[in-house]
């Protein structure tokens, strides 16, 4: 037996991604990507592969150093479009079926951000950012016609994001708009134009109709409506899909055109209510919530970070129409089917995270992207009907038979207020009887989403260092009830305080080989607002790493590129109850932290910026407080995940070296 070797934190160099699946119209073939990381450029690439549905036969079509998108094809089935960033600007390309290089369709000034084939085949609509007074004639500006700087004057509290590339400052003066592009001549028509942002849903099967979405362009800051919209291609002329408060997109017509299925949530937990799939009648023009008796959320709330550019559908047709959607339920994420009279049921196997789809147009076989505690994910041929499955891709299974990993164990215990909670345990690796190990306790974010039973590369890091590892679902998580998700928002450091450590106290009772004195804490964003709450509030741990974290919701509010609006939908106060915002401040009681704290934090982080974690630094610091801060440039909050690769690495670097030092 040969043995395996302990994972190492530069494993995240050869971990793939796979997801994009998309089945031709004969559904002999598919088509998919697969994400990689290459050390020496220090970037993500990923390739476009070709799989022929019967045989399982795997091959790659791009080779390219690009990242490619949203893979389509044909209606004719005899090319596939995708988009590319082969030459900086994201735009749209085209290859050929029987062979030959891509073909570049599209150079727009600020490339492409989605598109759709017509069904004649004949023209592919697109959105495409558009300044004020623009058109879609204007091409890509060269290097030296980069325009000069200028001040930015703010009017909206809604100026700023996460993300946006430079100092996270939206765009002004820019929209989204919808053209089509003619594949006679490549020549380009503009369909939607003024101040308003358009977005493309979907296209009816006759190609006479769009369902778009529309942001207006004086919304108010306080308004988060999406409205969906069907629009008649020759006139222009807008029927009403949805106008009400809540997050709606994600529609596609039912083969025949009759129906609409798309998913969304009104507003009545805020960002917490759970999504529904709704069905609207084109006939009647009634609409009905197919999910309504599920007290589960519609979609894919887990958490992980091998997983790269994953675009699952919001929702999947079957020529019968019947529907295929995503749902995430106690730790699971299930491909799930329903039918128009309310039969609704899971198609996957629990256990598992299916990340990504495509299904048959008769619904019974499908291609899915599945991961669990101990595979990052591969692409499978599944046979709903018979409940089958074939392995299509390998590309991770050589590192897999190299590199030991740890099966976590999922549990349920009681927390306060008879609430149960679910939560995972990982022992360390090469785990033996009789020892005494650390463990460190891991807190996700959001906090409206959810751990799983998905691969986490981090995860089994700290378990490959010698670390039992315990992650819990709190008050707040996805994925159990809609009291529970909700049950967090206006109780920060309370009841999903209570759960954590209850379930720290559960493992404590149930599992001897647990070191009570080497306990240590970390997580990001929420979770790291939990970990500075939970050694403000206990000195049970004697190591914490706290990241992209908030530490003080007055600054918060008016900081973060959400905070005016999260702070009170999250904590139930603004500025006019700071008494409140600062009660449930970790910062408020740094004077308690005993615990060796490491501070971790992206330079371009706007949803929890950095200066969260430099009044933390500082106020630690001037108290004599055992404490360290590291800085990360040119990231934004989502380091962890999609961040530079190398800075991921040491990010990791930090956090086995911190624990090494004090547990």
């Amino acid at each position: 037996m040969v043995t395996k070797r302990k994972l190492k934190k530069e494993d995240l160099f050869k971990i793939q991604s796979i997801t994009n699946p998309q089945f031709s119209p004969t559904e002999k073939e598919a088509v998919f990507l697969n994400t990689f990381i290459d050390e020496k450029e220090d970037q993500y690439f990923n390739h476009l592969y070709y799989v022929n549905v019967d045989s399982n036969e795997v091959v790659q079509w791009t080779f390219e150093k690009e990242r490619i998108s949203n893979p389509k094809w044909s209606p004719d089935g005899k090319q596939v479009a995708f988009i590319s960033n082969r030459n900086e600007k994201n735009q749209l390309y085209m290859i050929n079926k029987s062979g030959g290089e891509a073909k570049k369709i599209t150079d727009l000034e600020e490339g492409i951000q989605s598109f759709l084939w017509s069904p004649c085949g004949e023209k592919i609509w697109f959105t495409s950012s558009l300044k004020e007074g623009a058109t879609f004639a204007e091409k890509v500006k060269k290097e030296e016609e980069k325009e000069k700087l200028e001040a930015y004057t703010v009017h909206k509290m809604r100026y700023k994001m996460d993300g946006v590339k430079g100092h996270g400052l939206v765009k002004q003066k820019v929209s989204s708009q919808i053209g089509f592009v003619s594949l006679k001549d490549n020549s380009i028509q503009q369909f939607t134009e003024g101040k308003d942002s358009y977005s493309l849903n979907d296209i009816s099967p006759d190609g006479k109709k769009l369902i778009i979405g529309i942001k207006h362009h004086d919304q108010p800051d306080y308004e988060f409506n999406n409205r969906l919209f069907i629009v008649d291609v020759e006139t222009k002329n807008r029927t009403v899909l949805v106008d009400q408060e809540g997050y709606y997109g994600g529609a596609k017509y039912s083969y025949d055109g009759r129906y609409i299925a798309y998913v969304g949530s009104d507003a009545t937990y805020k960002n917490a209510t759970h999504s529904n799939v709704y069905i609207y009648d084109t006939e009647t023009e009634l609409t009905q919530n197919l999910t309504e008796s599920i007290d589960s959320p519609v979609g894919d709330y887990a958490v992980a970070d091998v997983q790269q550019g994953v675009a699952a559908p919001d929702v999947v047709w079957t020529k019968d129409n019947d529907l295929y959607f995503q749902l995430s339920t106690t730790g699971d994420v299930q491909l799930y089917y329903a039918s128009l009279d309310g039969a609704v049921y899971p198609a996957t196997p629990e256990g598992e995270h299916a990340y990504d789809y495509a299904i048959y147009k008769n619904g019974q076989i499908a291609l899915v992207c599945v991961s669990n505690p101990v595979s990052p994910g591969e692409l499978y041929k599944v046979d709903i009907a018979k409940g089958e499955r074939n392995q299509i891709t390998h590309f991770n299974d050589e590192w897999l038979e190299e590199v030991e990993l740890v099966k976590p164990e999922s549990f349920y215990y009681t927390s306060t207020n008879d609430v149960s909670v679910h939560g995972w345990l990982m022992k360390p690796s090469q785990f033996k009887d009789g020892e005494k190990y650390p463990l460190i306790v891991e807190i996700h974010g959001g906090p409206h989403t959810m751990y799983a039973n998905t691969f986490f590369h981090e995860m089994q890091l700290l378990a490959a260092q010698g670390y039992g590892v315990l992650y819990v679902n709190p008050r707040g998580s996805h994925g159990y009830s809609q009291t529970f998700v909700d049950a967090v928002r206006g109780d920060y450091g309370g009841g999903d305080y209570e759960d954590i450590m209850a379930g720290l106290d559960e493992v404590l009772r149930e599992h001897s080989w647990i070191d009570a004195e080497r306990l240590g804490v970390t997580g990001g964003s929420y979770g790291g607002f939990m970990t500075n709450w939970i050694v403000g509030h206990t000195n049970r741990f004697k190591a914490a790493v706290t990241q992209r974290s908030i530490s003080n919701w007055i600054s918060f509010f008016g900081v973060s590129d959400i905070g005016y609006y999260f702070t009170p939908w999250q904590i139930g106060a603004d500025m006019t109850d700071p008494e409140k915002l600062w009660h449930h401040s970790p910062l408020k009681y740094a004077n308690n932290i005993e615990t060796p704290l490491l501070i971790l934090h992206s330079e371009l982080d706007f949803r929890c910026p950095i200066e969260q974690a430099e009044q933390l630094f500082i106020t630690l610091k001037s108290m004599g407080k055992e404490t360290s801060f590291v800085r990360f440039p040119d990231n934004n909050h989502n380091l962890s995940r999609t961040g530079t690769p190398s800075l991921r690495i040491e990010r990791l670097t930090q956090i086995i070296t911190w624990f090494k030092n004090y547990l």
